[in-house]
């Protein structure tokens, strides 16, 4: 999947980090010479120091505040960060030295940003150079003499706590980063989703407005028209012609009188879907694809009846297409209704959801490697704006597997029976004072 231009790193904050590193390593070392009185290569220490700063001014006059680096970039900056870290470790005693727990934010910032496969090159850089500075480097400062030697097995210990800190907090760091992106993603979808809904649902509104608003000047055209009539000779080209200009303000006067009762039409008899009606096109898409369904209707008649929703079909579609996906030869959907609610049933006799994911059914977590169970491509962000726009029509959604020894999953959706018959208006309405 290519990077997102909005997701790469920005070279200001690499530069500021780098900045904040450049006064600490400075303060550092300053302090340790001239605070403690500790004998180091001074001048060596500042001149590595003095490196980094350099590099931070060329790349603030080279490039402007929000330049977004790429992937190659980024590396290569982060990997500078740790040669320099690892030559300022080599003049101040190696991986002796406390601060060589620094080697963890280059590679941090990279799980947070970066690809895997970015982050476990810098990892490898940081454990090689830790392996090579435990026993390549200066002597560590320290006032007077004999200076300390850490026995080896210290220093192994030092080690292996970098080399599993460097594992520890590059995956959860990365963790973190990928949830908060795909909740990003998400919400960014589902808005999509339901701004196109509501551009839809408000067109009556505007061409109702319109309607209003074109009737003024088309009723003022009309008088003229008839005017015009009355003093126009009888016979000849111009009476043809006024005689069309009414003609067609009439037909103006029947679309306007059309857009102008949308808001109150009862509508079609399309715009009408019993339950049934609504299971067959919800899941009639996925009829080709060999898995059959088995629809199971029971309540009294009358079937209960609800407006053409979009969101709700979408929904609908998408947790049938979900079942169609996981189910080893078939598909069930049981409608039941009464008084009070209208409830769905979809469930498949597929491996049904593990335990780790029926916690977090619905949950807009996106997964970039389908096919691996539920876990995998099939429960994301569909899944999520699916379960976010059947609620918004009013629908309560349950995630469960059938119970042993049957194996499969089973969504049940239910609405209160008045929420499901009422208009998008009057399930707004209801929702709203709910």
């Amino acid at each position: 999947m290519p990077a997102v231009a909005s997701r790469h790193l920005r070279l200001d904050t690499l530069i500021r980090l780098r900045w904040l590193a450049i006064s600490g390593q400075s303060l550092a070392v300053a302090g340790v010479h001239f605070g403690l009185g500790f004998t180091l290569p001074f001048g060596w220490c500042f001149a590595v120091i003095a490196v980094s700063a350099w590099l931070n001014i060329a790349l603030r006059i080279r490039f402007p505040l929000s330049h977004r680096l790429r992937e190659g970039a980024a590396t290569a900056l982060l990997a500078f960060d740790i040669v320099q870290l690892a030559a300022l470790l080599y003049l101040t005693g190696g991986l002796q030295n406390p601060f060589s727990i620094l080697f963890l934010a280059p590679v941090m910032i990279s799980a947070t940003a970066l690809p895997p496969q970015r982050t476990l090159l810098l990892g490898m850089l940081v454990v090689g150079f830790a392996t090579a500075l435990t026993t390549l480097h200066l002597p560590l400062p320290w006032a007077g003499e004999p200076r300390p030697v850490l026995p080896p097995a210290y220093q192994l210990g030092n080690w292996t706590a970098l080399v599993l800190g460097l594992a520890f907090t590059g995956a959860y760091a990365r963790r973190v980063a990928k949830e908060a992106r795909d909740l990003s993603d998400a919400l960014t979808a589902t808005e999509l989703v339901l701004a196109r809904e509501q551009h839809l649902s408000q067109l009556d509104g505007l061409a109702a407005a319109a309607a209003h608003e074109l009737g003024t000047p088309l009723a003022t055209i009309a008088l003229v028209a008839r005017e015009l009539s009355r003093l126009a000779p009888a016979e000849g080209e111009m009476a043809e012609d006024i005689a069309l200009l009414r003609e067609q303000v009439e037909r103006c006067r029947g679309i306007l009188g059309k857009l102008n009762s949308l808001q109150d039409d009862d509508g079609s008899p399309l715009d009408q879907l019993s339950l049934r009606l609504l299971i067959e096109e919800a899941a009639g898409p996925q009829r080709p694809f060999g898995v059959p369904f088995e629809i199971v209707m029971q309540g009294e008649k009358p079937e209960p009846i609800c407006r053409r929703n979009p969101g709700m079909i979408y929904g609908l579609g998408n947790i049938v297409d979900n079942a169609v996906d996981f189910a080893g030869t078939s598909v069930t959907i049981a409608a039941s209704w009464d008084e009070a609610h209208v409830t769905l049933s979809i469930a498949d006799d597929g491996p049904g959801f593990p335990a780790e994911v029926l916690m977090r059914a619905g949950e807009p977590y996106l997964s970039h490697s389908p096919g691996e169970g539920r876990a995998g491509g099939g429960l994301g962000l569909g899944l999520f704006i699916a379960k976010t726009l059947l609620e918004r029509s009013g629908a309560m959604l349950e995630f469960s597997n059938r119970p042993s020894p049957a194996t499969g999953a089973v969504i049940r959706i239910s609405w209160l029976r008045a929420v499901f018959e009422a208009d998008s208006r009057e399930a707004g309405a209801y929702q709203a004072l709910s």
